[in-house]
This record gives C-alpha cells, structure tokens and sequence, in this order.
C-alpha cells in the first residue's frame, strides 16, 4: 500500500486518523486470523462491518422479505400520507465484498424518516463468493420486482428512485442503465449516485494519484475489489493499475469518456500524472475483458443508452480516488441532455456517508453530504 495521506483539508483530519488506525488494526487482526486458519481476512472484515440490528423506530414500519429471492429490508414511515409516497430502493457501498442490510441500517432509515419515503435496502450476493454479473443481477430482479408490485407500498409508480454509495452506486447505475428502454415497466424518476465506480480502465485519472493513500479507499483497493467482483480474485492487480489491461485500439475508442481531458481544470491543480505508457499484455486482457460492458463499467454505456436515463444526483469528494469517475460521468449525462444536479463535498472522503451515525465516528460533512441527497429527493 501507499504511504497513508491525511491532507489538512479533510473534514476533521485527527478523527480520520482514528478510523485508519481501526482500520489498519483490523487489517493486521484478520491477517492473523487467515495465517492462524480461522477464518479468512474477508470474513473478518464483514464481521467487524457487519453493524447492529437496531430496535424499533417510533416513525417507521421496518420490515425483512424477499424480492424475486432476494433479502430487502423495507422502510416504510408511519405517519399517514395525503397521496401515495416517493419510492427509494438503495444498494449499500463495501467494494461488492463489504456490506449488509445492517450496516446502512441508519443511513436507510434517516432517508425514509427526512424525506417521507419508502426505502428498500438490498442485500446483494457478495464477492468473491459470488462474481459479477450476481450482484447486478440481484439488484435489477430486486428493483423490477418492487417495481410490479408497488402497489402494495403506497408508492407512486411514477417517482421511484435508485440509489446506491460506491459499489453501491455501480449498480445503481448499471440498473439505471438496463431500465432505461425497459417499455414494460414505469420510468425512473431519477438516479442518486453517491461516489460513484464506473469504470475500470482507468486507475490513473488525477483523482487516483492525488487521493491514493487517503482512507478509507486507497488506490489499490479500488482495483482489488473490482478485480475480486470481477473474477473473484486479484491475481493480476499490478498489471491493471498500469493499465496493461485494455488494448489500445480499445483505449482509443473510450477515450472520449475516460481521459483526464474531461476532468475541469481546477481538479487538477493537486496535481496530474502524465500516464507512462507501458505495454499491452493480451493475457491479462482475456481475464479482465468484461470491464468493457456497462453492466460492470456504467460510464462506458453509449450515447443512444445515456441520453434515455432519469434525471440525476451525483455526489462527488474532494479527497476521495473515485472523484473522477462521478466528474467524468456527470459530463456524459449533462452531454446527452440529462438534468444533473451535482454536490461536491470538499472536505469529504471516500466512505464518509456510510459513517454517519457509526460507532462515534460520525463527520459533519457526512451529515451534509446525506442531507443533500434528502434535499433532492424533496424537489423531485
């Protein structure tokens, strides 16, 4: 791993240097663990994620069923409503190896309250158990499901709203994409992207570079993970942050959406490094060649899919290595006539709305970054 970056203009630098030494005490904690035999690193990791089963809310019905065999939790607010509500079916962060309907239990349950909605959290199969496509399908059976049944929730078949953090925001977006000329089913109302991965051509964007050892996601970790959702393991990580992965031609094509070019200026000013070339290796490429679709790389969608989808909310942080990718799709929408309502945390880092009200680890601009999204959800 990198050296680790606290900048100075993080939001509240000393208690982010808290959550790394927790997270490199886990680290090191489930290393031991895999060494000793008794439970993998991953496994350790979920655990100590895994967060509490609150108790009852005194302004929600909160309820655990399954969608087309797939685990939600759905949140439903008690107060009586004049008409039916605004629906919000939410797909958690954790790299698609992290993450449960318990961990983004408050997070759920402080959109439902603030913004008068009905939420369905989706528990997602997980890698490395379960490769892509799992996920993405779990999260589009799930959605199409609450969709053909919406009646049973007093939702508004007419303003119904994916949204998902990190890899959660992935599937939001690949889910969004699917839908778009889905004729049998009502439009979404709009897309929330919250920190965003959207591709995986490209781990040397100047976000990448700038952001590379600031918590909670460094830059190898966004590629492990991707390559853990992908094939289940990691074996060729080096070679993909070098981007010996993509051939040319094919690098070539996608430029025009993936290139520091489409990054404004004032994102660069941290720094930009030139990328050196290095050579293409078709190997590699064989096991990592679906990155190219967009069910696994939404920014990668063509134009005739793009300028179909909702209108859309896309949260980006300053400090945070996939900034770049919410830029560089925040200009593919705008490009192709979709209304982008953009908020940019610039004291923010990656992961910092999944803090909110987490074991004493909660950040002010987690909170502003959560009251955004409930601040949008209103205006629709």
């Amino acid at each position: 791993l990198p050296s680790y970056d606290i900048p100075p203009g993080v939001n509240q630098p000393a208690k982010l240097r808290l959550v790394l030494a927790v997270l490199l005490g886990t680290a090191a904690l489930g290393r031991i663990l895999e060494k000793t035999g008794l439970c993998s690193q991953i496994t350790f990791g979920r655990y100590v994620r895994q967060g509490r089963k609150l108790g009852e809310d005194p302004k929600l019905f909160i309820q655990d069923l399954q969608f087309n065999k797939v685990p939600v939790r759905v949140y439903q607010p008690k107060a009586t409503s004049d008409g039916r509500r605004r629906g919000i079916i939410f797909f958690h962060g954790g790299g698609w190896v992290f993450g449960s309907l318990d961990t983004y239990e408050k997070v759920c349950r402080y959109l439902s309250r603030e913004s008068e909605s009905v939420v369905v959290s989706v528990q997602y199969r997980l890698a490395p158990e379960h490769k892509y496509p799992a996920a993405y399908e779990d999260c589009l059976n799930a959605t199409i499901h609450f969709m053909r049944n919406i009646e049973h929730y007093g939702v508004d078949p007419a303003n119904v709203v994916v949204c998902g953090d990190s890899a959660g925001g992935n599937l939001a977006a690949a889910v969004s994409q699917t839908l778009a000329g889905r004729p049998d089913l009502p439009k979404l109302r709009a897309q929330i992207l919250i920190y965003p991965g959207l591709q995986a051509l490209d781990f040397n964007l100047p976000s990448y570079h700038q952001n590379r050892g600031v918590p909670l996601l460094f830059r190898e970790r966004a590629a492990f993970f991707a390559l853990q959702y992908l094939n289940g393991h990691a074996l060729h990580m080096q070679e993909v942050l070098e981007g010996s992965h993509i051939p040319p031609d094919m690098r070539l094509k996608y430029r025009k959406w993936v290139s520091p070019d489409n990054i404004p200026e004032e994102f660069k000013v941290r720094g930009v490094k030139p990328l050196r070339s290095t050579d293409f290796i078709a190997e590699v490429y064989e096991t990592v060649k679906r990155f190219c679709e967009p069910n696994l790389c939404p920014l990668l969608a063509e134009d005739a899919v793009v300028h179909q989808l909702p209108e859309s909310f896309i949260l980006t942080c300053e400090y945070d290595v996939l900034r770049d990718d919410g830029l560089l799709y925040k200009k593919r929408l705008e490009d192709n006539g979709v209304r982008v309502t953009w908020y940019h945390l610039e004291d923010g880092f990656h992961g910092i709305i999944s803090l909110y009200d987490y074991c004493g680890f909660s950040f002010p601009s987690g909170k502003r970054g959560l009251d955004s999204v409930v601040n949008f959800l209103k205006s629709l």
